[in-house]
């Protein structure tokens, strides 16, 4: 199945609960009442928009129906939709010096990023078979993770650097970066999921970069957040305590499927101006993609 047309099926929730109800106010009309305006308003609150920039999604549309009277609203909205979401995609990356590509990854428990950075290891391998890959088991909190990462280093054929359950997670992201200073390619660093409230965890967080930083005479290439989709508007309070700690380079939004709340993916771009790099929308690996707007805004708007 093409990539449209898995993130279209990924959207159906957030269609029939986002896009479906704001077609039904707008389709037909040409000018829009009070009553339409502030229902409007509501559907795209409720789709997890954002209360500010609903409204001024409405308030634009309520101003180009002023302005003409042969444009299809429910287009115009899209069009909206899509100019906020301008400038929200950059791809995902190697260095081209030589050296390895750093990619550390955060997030809370189950979000999804062990699988997360499976799948986007599995399509470098995909795109450059010969790749060294790294996986650096930094979340020593859980014996679990461990394994988990374990059994997807040999299932992608990636080095795996690990040390005891328990360890200190900033010599595991130690020995991995002097591992990949000599293999080159790709290293992913899997830390400890962590609520951004936790004081110590997000200290812990700060100090496995600073390693990074001083083994390899720079930062991580790369600070990717894993956020579950479902979480709404809680995403962003997540989002801004982990870019306030490593300064985040990246978001993947997984998830998207399981939510009828997708307006999150305008919401989350709109507050903290953080690349959305990967959107997922299931649990094969071809259901995480590199994000884009024009694709998203396609699949949200039509069947």
């Amino acid at each position: 199945m093409a990539w449209i047309d898995r993130l279209r099926a990924g959207l159906k929730k957030t269609r029939s609960g986002l896009t479906e109800p704001l077609g039904r106010i707008l389709t037909g009309r040409k000018t829009l009442t009070d009553e339409e305006i502030e229902q409007l308003e509501e559907v795209l609150i409720q789709g997890d928009v954002g209360t500010g920039l609903a409204i001024e999604l409405v308030e634009q549309l309520s101003d180009e129906t002023r302005r003409s009277d042969d444009r299809d609203l429910l287009d115009s909205l899209a069009d909206g939709i899509r100019d906020r979401l301008a400038g929200c995609e950059r791809p995902f990356a190697l260095r081209d010096d030589g050296g390895p590509t750093v990619v550390l990854v955060a997030g809370v428990n189950g979000t999804g990023k062990t699988t997360t950075i499976a799948k986007i290891a599995a399509h470098l391998r995909e795109q450059t078979p010969d790749l060294p890959i790294t996986f650096a088991a930094a979340d020593t909190f859980r014996a679990a993770a461990i394994d988990q990462l374990g059994i997807w280093a040999d299932r992608i054929g990636a080095d795996l650097i690990k040390h005891r359950p328990g360890g200190d997670p900033s010599a595991v992201a130690f020995d991995a970066v002097d591992h990949a200073i000599r293999t080159g390619g790709a290293l992913f660093i899997d830390t400890a999921g962590r609520l951004q409230t936790k004081h110590n965890l997000m200290e812990e967080l700060k100090k496995i970069e600073r390693t990074v930083g001083k083994k390899l005479g720079r930062g991580s290439d790369e600070r990717l957040l894993v956020l579950d989709a479902t979480t709404g508007q809680n995403g962003i309070s997540q989002a801004e305590r982990f870019h306030d700690a490593i300064d985040l380079t990246g978001i993947v939004l997984t998830k998207l499927d399981g939510t009828a709340k997708g307006g999150g993916v305008l919401a989350i771009w709109d507050a903290l101006r953080i690349p959305l790099m990967f959107v997922g929308v299931g649990e094969a690996a071809d259901d995480l993609h590199a994000f884009s707007a024009e694709e998203f805004v396609e699949a949200l708007f039509t069947t």
